[in-house]
């Protein structure tokens, strides 16, 4: 598979994420606010994680696949998404 990160969460335009691939699919990672901050030692206020998940709500609204990364190991959010696209494609 040849995957791309989209940085969508800089960007006000909504669609940048269609815009600068145009992915045949579209896998969401979503983390809450603490774990966020926690893994990438943030110093964001709410309010900024906030916007964050504002300007991602077109793409959030378009994916194929979401996966709640909180209680999960980098590993097992990488077997969901290839379990996903095993199934998609059996």
């Amino acid at each position: 598979y040849v995957c791309r990160h989209i940085a969508q969460e800089h960007s006000y335009v909504q669609a940048m994420w269609q815009k600068i691939t145009g992915p045949d699919i579209l896998i969401y990672l979503n983390a809450s606010f603490p774990v966020s901050t926690a893994r990438r030692k943030l110093n964001w206020q709410k309010k900024e994680h906030e916007e964050q998940l504002r300007r991602l709500e077109h793409a959030r609204g378009h994916a194929n696949l979401l996966i709640d990364t909180d209680d999960l190991t980098p590993e097992q959010v990488l077997q969901k998404a290839l379990d996903y696209l095993k199934e998609i494609n059996s």
